[in-house]
């Protein structure tokens, strides 16, 4: 990237709850924004955790909202909202009092105020403090995000609402995580939501760059609560990302791939505590060399726990017209998503979460019994689901067959294996408790041989 090119790109820079904890972490984010002047448009999360036993903003919001709903008191909690952002505040020399913003938040809770709404104000008043701090305008998300009534995010009404404001500020402040109706109702997005504003404000501005800044340097192969030092991904692609965020990667919230990947904006994954890092790159073009972002055929490694398979078994199974579709039309009247289906002549399997159908068993159970009658039926419980990800693996010769080398050696049962014709990933079913050993064998082919234990 050239220099003349930096001169002029705009930039949306978003950070998360860590990077934001405490007044030193404040004082890191202001270096990055003022390092570079095109960092104009900055997404601020509610202060997370200082230290592992701390407590995070929104959930003492939460804690609030229902202490609220339940008619108790809760002052006592939003003292202890109050004294953090005064302790930040005042460690930076500001002026800034959360004082009469909380009375107004109190007086709401009291009068029955959502949860969302609730939860949405640490951002809010985490925005107010770094518009402050930085001397740029603030600008509420309640009047830039816009949410349909039903809860669903109005895309071009947000696009509109966002251009029409941002178009005439040079810099600007914008908390993430929520929005508001065309009433006036807050929303917000799911937990990690801010991400999703900073995506929707970088295509607003029409950014050439999306920094993400949280607690860690990328996106790393492997969870390194499993995999200590995991390699970071330097460059990987938002179709390889959105498979792995789906899978349990945690980085980015899922959703907030789309807003850029259609203005083919770049996201980079940065480290607030390790500014110099390179991060990891998040492309939209999928020509690029798997081996050039990682160093190795994979991409990345993730996986769920949670899941469990209805195992279906019949006779000339395949021989019946509309078997699939009767067995599935029984978890649509129930109202049950599924994620996989593999299948044989005469059996299927059908994968899907724990808590979709906890409680309801034996009504699916003998709802597709009398629905095709299967010789068997029965579900099977403690299944983790697996992928491997990577756009090398569709030029690369045996990658599966390495996959399942390794799986063997260790002794673990495969339950499930399903390919994609994009032949992005694997996904492979195991047991739960073979979960965490199939990852560091995995990662041990193709990442660190140090790895692989000794047989």
């Amino acid at each position: 990237m050239s220099d003349a090119y930096n001169a002029q790109a705009i930039k949306t820079v978003k950070f998360g709850g860590s990077s934001l904890a405490d007044a030193n972490q404040f004082r890191k984010v202001k270096a990055i924004i003022t390092a570079e002047p095109n960092r104009r448009y900055v997404v601020p999360s509610a202060p997370g955790k200082r230290n592992s036993v701390d407590t995070k903003i929104t959930d003492m919001l939460y804690t609030c909202q229902k202490l609220a709903a339940e008619s108790k008191p809760f002052d006592d909690v939003l003292e202890q909202i109050r004294n953090r952002y005064l302790e930040i505040a005042q460690e930076l020399e500001l002026s800034f009092d959360p004082t009469d913003e909380l009375n107004i938040i109190a007086a709401k809770l009291k009068s029955g105020a959502t949860k969302d709404y609730a939860a949405s104000r640490g951002e809010y008043l985490n925005g107010l403090l770094l518009s402050d701090y930085l001397g740029f305008p603030f600008v509420d998300a309640a009047e830039v995000i816009v949410f349909s009534d039903n809860g669903v995010l109005m895309q071009e009404e947000t696009m509109t609402a966002l251009r029409n404001r941002l178009s005439k500020m040079e810099h600007a402040v914008i908390p993430g995580f929520y929005g508001a109706t065309v009433n006036g109702e807050i929303i917000t997005f799911s937990r990690g939501g801010s991400d999703i504003t900073g995506s929707l404000v970088a295509r607003a501005v029409r950014a050439q760059m999306y920094e993400n800044w949280t607690d860690v340097s990328g996106v790393l192969v492997a969870d390194p609560r499993i995999i200590p030092n995991a390699a970071v991904i330097n460059t990987i692609t938002y179709e390889e990302l959105r498979e792995l965020s789906y899978m349990g990667a945690t980085v980015l919230h899922e959703d907030a791939i789309f807003p850029v990947r259609a203005a083919g904006i770049p996201i980079n994954i940065r480290n607030t505590n390790d500014p110099d890092a390179a991060g990891t790159l998040i492309v939209a073009d999928d020509s690029a060399d798997s081996d050039a972002a990682t160093g190795y055929t994979i991409t990345g490694i993730a996986g769920r726990k949670g899941f469990c398979a209805i195992n279906i078994q019949k006779a000339m199974m395949n021989a019946e017209l509309g078997f699939c579709r009767k067995v599935l039309s029984v978890l649509e009247e129930l109202g049950i998503s599924f994620e996989h289906m593999p299948s044989g002549i005469d059996t299927m399997s059908i994968i899907l979460h724990e808590d979709a159908i906890r409680g309801r068993e034996q009504t699916v159970l003998s709802r597709i019994r009398k629905a095709v009658s299967p010789d068997s039926c029965a579900i099977e419980h403690g299944i983790s689901l697996l992928a491997v990800v990577g756009r090398g693996m569709r030029r690369t010769r045996g990658t599966a067959a390495r996959i399942f080398a390794a799986l063997a050696h260790a002794r673990i049962n495969i339950k499930m294996i399903d390919q994609g014709s994009s032949e992005l990933n694997i996904i492979i079913g195991l047991l739960d408790g073979d979960f965490e050993e199939a990852i560091r064998r995995i990662y041990g082919v193709f990442v660190d041989a140090s790895m692989q234990p000794e047989e």
